[in-house]
């Protein structure tokens, strides 16, 4: 579009879920790296919205990325939730 043929433009949509068997593992005080707290009172799916751009300077490779998550540790109490990002990306 813009004549950069290494340019990347990326669009995704996720939806997860969480099943009856780790909500139960939850319920009962059980911790996990990604939830945390072990507490999940109104469960929910989580759904991220991800767009990124990236292109190359030289040998490297520069990201721009933006997610959009509702219901985040899928807790319809929690978010939404708006994370920005950069990466540089080299190769030696």
């Amino acid at each position: 579009m813009w004549n950069r043929p290494g340019d990347t433009l990326g669009i995704a949509g996720i939806l997860n879920t969480i099943s009856a068997s780790h909500q139960a593992y939850l319920a009962t005080g059980g911790l996990t790296a990604l939830i945390g707290d072990g507490q999940l009172a109104h469960p929910g799916r989580e759904k991220i919205i991800e767009v990124y751009y990236s292109l190359p300077i030289y040998t490297w490779t520069l990201s721009f990325d933006y997610q959009f998550v509702t219901n985040p540790a899928y807790n319809r109490d929690r978010g939404p939730v708006s994370i920005v990002a950069t990466r540089i990306h080299a190769q030696f």
